[in-house]
């Protein structure tokens, strides 16, 4: 059976393009026909087809958080409308299914509820990431579906430190930075209405999400956010 995943993707520092093509390629070997959207507008209007997959691999806000970022905000900043805040959360509310990924946790930074339909955000003055490093991925949750079917795994991406979950996301796993010793929570499962989510704080590139162990991870939380089988 074909499952239908559509992604939006997008931004700055990272490649998407090819990053967003392998993530593709990965959820293919889990039955995901993923239609890219890189245009956010047309990708949340599509939400109305009603597909058994939301990805969220993408780095889209305002961007007024810096001067630096003033060169990327005529190609790259991004508020969501009120139409499409209604959609996404209606979609999740009725058993839609959510994927997010990496700087996911920094998108629509106007819409409070986002982080209650993802389970994390990104909390500016606290949350950092030192350079990408090699981590082992240590799982926290055993009693989970998805984290009983994935062992601890290995990768080389970026460890984002002090992400904030909602109170009721359920962590699945941490590593232990090289920097400073400190242990980070890095994924969670949350529920929002009859739709689940996902967020994993990892997936910076190609080379991570095709990581073995990190694979299968991401297509057993797609499979799971879809509402199938394990």
């Amino acid at each position: 059976m074909t499952l239908k995943n559509l992604m939006l993707t997008g931004g700055i520092n990272h490649d998407f393009e090819d990053a967003s093509q392998a993530l593709s390629e990965v959820l293919a070997e889990s039955g995901f026909e993923s239609t890219i959207y890189h245009d956010f507008d047309a990708g949340l209007d599509a939400i109305v087809e009603s597909p058994d997959l939301v990805t969220m691999f993408a780095l889209r806000w305002r961007m007024l958080d810096d001067d630096k970022y003033i060169p990327h905000r005529k190609a790259w900043a991004y508020e969501i409308s009120d139409t499409h805040r209604e959609l996404l959360s209606n979609y999740i509310a009725t058993g839609g299914g959510l994927l997010g990924l990496h700087t996911s946790a920094i998108c629509f930074d106007t819409w409070p509820e986002w982080q209650q339909l993802l389970g994390a955000k990104w909390v500016w003055g606290e949350s950092f990431h030192p350079e990408p490093a090699e981590m082992e991925i240590i799982n926290l949750n055993l009693e989970h579906p998805v984290t009983q079917r994935c062992s601890t795994f290995t990768l080389i991406d970026e460890l984002y430190h002090n992400i904030e979950p909602v109170d009721d996301a359920e962590p699945l796993f941490q590593a232990i930075s090289a920097e400073d010793g400190s242990t980070q929570t890095l994924a969670w499962s949350n529920s929002f209405g009859k739709g689940r989510s996902i967020y994993s704080a990892l997936a910076h590139d190609r080379l991570s999400i095709k990581a073995p162990g990190h694979s299968a991870f991401l297509q057993t939380a797609a499979t799971w956010c879809a509402g199938e089988s394990l």
